[in-house]
């Protein structure tokens, strides 16, 4: 790939540009502003906040920085240097104060709670969440309609706006960062862009950081990455996978690149929606101790052969829930369970939305029925009178589901589930007429891939040494390399940006 050179003239010169305004994108301006720096903040699409805005809000933290480094260690299984993650732990465990810095003066309800990890592994206790459950005068849905999320999330990011605000830093949307500018020796000077102006070239006096995301919406990228296909994206469109393809061809290495935040999901049946649906929100439990967490869930799910193939509600379901859709059939030439029946009852019909849209994107609004209802009318949710029905309409032999149904149904009644471990306080049988079935697939809510850093936040090359003048936050290049941690990409766009900021202004002056 050509590199691009220095051009004869800038457009424009800051000390610090920051490509991407979500969490980590504003946390990294603001740290870099308060470090002295004059900061650009480019933001591709016509809104900030980018998939950072559709979450939960819950920040990960923690009591003590060496049980929260056992737990990250333990979790990543080396895919992580150790540095790198103690210095993600020490950050969680000075993370409250620095979130009631932000909120100092603006009126915010700052809450922590306590919540161990998702795994019990060692040190799994010592975590817990903190939020921004309330702003004064600020209703997410009246003043963004085009997000779909959790107010928390949304609390939170406009918190940051109003930290923005107070250092005079704006984010400059619609403008695309499309490749970084580098000198002679490879330093990073700048980036090139794509605005309304036509292409511009903007000039880092010391640093670029990349806080763009991943690539949830880069499906020739997931095509490489990814061994399960096709995996549909949940939440936004903004995220195509820029950063991570400017890193590559400034020489950075990447890392985590298979590894996604995901479960299963459904497709909306009209084309022009582009999102896929997420299954609703259920508690996480945690092995051990699943009686104080689980609850229902009505559904089962069966593979492409009428067969259940998996424990429907694993522990962290929106994190590894698409995992065991995963497996390929040579013989076949297509993936066992892609796309996967779920199967109900009246009665789990019933029971609550089996769906719940997240998104941020203007134009885009749906709003899942409470009784299902809505889903039934525009075919996301299907009918069936009767077992036979129901695998003549999937396709699917008629003994294999009735053994399959008839086999969940014995397990309910006997309080256990010899095949997948599913949590007993889950376990609904399906066993009153008519049924409901619906299509599911993978579905992708953020990636965790992209260039990798050092605990500096500076993008490695191959060999390990830093590419100057690039650093790189949140998602973009995101810690977690095996399983995740609920929260911790929230933590890391904080912590990680905040570094990421004070080290770009201290970086150079490029020459």
């Amino acid at each position: 790939m050509t590199r691009r050179v220095p051009p004869e003239r800038w457009s424009a010169e800051h000390d610090v540009v920051v490509v991407g305004c979500g969490y980590a994108g504003a946390m990294t301006a603001i740290a870099a502003r308060d470090a002295g720096a004059d900061v650009a903040i480019l933001e591709k699409m016509p809104d900030p906040g980018g998939i950072s805005i559709c979450s939960a809000g819950g920040l990960r933290v923690a009591e003590d920085a060496a049980a929260a480094f056992a737990y990250l260690q333990a979790t990543n299984a080396g895919t992580t240097p150790d540095d790198v993650l103690r210095r993600l732990a020490e950050g969680m465990t000075q993370l409250p104060a620095a979130l009631d810095r932000l909120a100092a003066g603006t009126g915010a309800a700052v809450n922590r709670r306590p919540s161990p990890a998702n795994y019990p592994l060692p040190g799994y206790g010592t975590f817990g969440f903190v939020y921004v459950d309330s702003l004064p005068g600020f209703d997410p849905a009246a003043e963004w309609p085009h997000v779909q999320g959790s107010p928390p999330g949304a609390h939170l990011f406009k918190l940051l706006l109003h930290n923005l605000e107070r250092r005079a830093l704006a984010p400059r949307t619609g403008v695309r960062a499309q490749r970084l500018v580098q000198g002679a020796t490879g330093r990073v000077l700048g980036v090139e862009v794509e605005s309304a102006n036509g292409t511009e070239t903007i000039r880092a006096r010391r640093a670029v950081v990349l806080a763009c995301g991943g690539f949830e919406s880069a499906p020739d990228m997931q095509a490489q990455y990814w061994e399960i296909k096709p995996v549909l994206s949940a939440a936004f469109a903004g995220n195509t996978g820029d950063g991570i393809r400017m890193a590559q061809a400034a020489g950075a290495t990447l890392w985590h690149m298979w590894h996604f935040h995901g479960s299963y999901g459904f497709r909306h049946p009209d084309p022009s929606y582009p999102f896929a649906i997420r299954t609703k929100r259920v508690p996480d439990w945690r092995p051990g101790d699943e009686a104080t967490s689980a609850v229902a869930l009505p559904w089962i799910l069966l593979d492409r052969s009428g067969r259940r193939f998996m424990n429907e509600y694993e522990p962290y379901l929106q994190d590894t829930g698409a995992r065991p859709l995963t497996r390929f059939r040579p013989e076949r030439q297509d993936y066992a369970a892609i796309p996967a029946w779920l199967i109900a009852d009246d009665d789990g019909r019933r029971l609550f939305p089996f769906g719940r849209p997240t998104h941020n994107q203007r134009g885009v609004r749906y709003e899942w029925s409470a009784d299902n209802s809505r889903e039934i009318e525009l075919g996301i949710i299907r009918r069936a009178a009767d077992v036979a029905a129901l695998a003549r309409d999937t396709g699917l032999a008629v003994e294999t589901v009735r053994q399959s149904i008839d086999a969940w149904n014995d397990s309910c009644e006997a309080g256990h589930d010899p095949w997948f471990a599913r949590p007993i306080e889950s376990m609904m049988p399906v066993v009153k007429p008519p049924y409901w079935y619906a299509e599911v697939w993978p579905v992708v809510s953020n990636t965790q891939g992209g260039p990798a850093h050092d605990a500096e936040q500076r993008v490695l090359d191959p060999f390990g040494a830093p590419i100057p003048g690039l650093y790189a936050a949140g998602e973009c290049g995101s810690v977690f390399g095996h399983l995740y941690m609920s929260g911790g990409n929230l933590a890391e766009c904080f912590i990680g940006g905040a570094i990421a900021g004070r080290n770009a202004a201290a970086d150079g002056p490029t020459a």
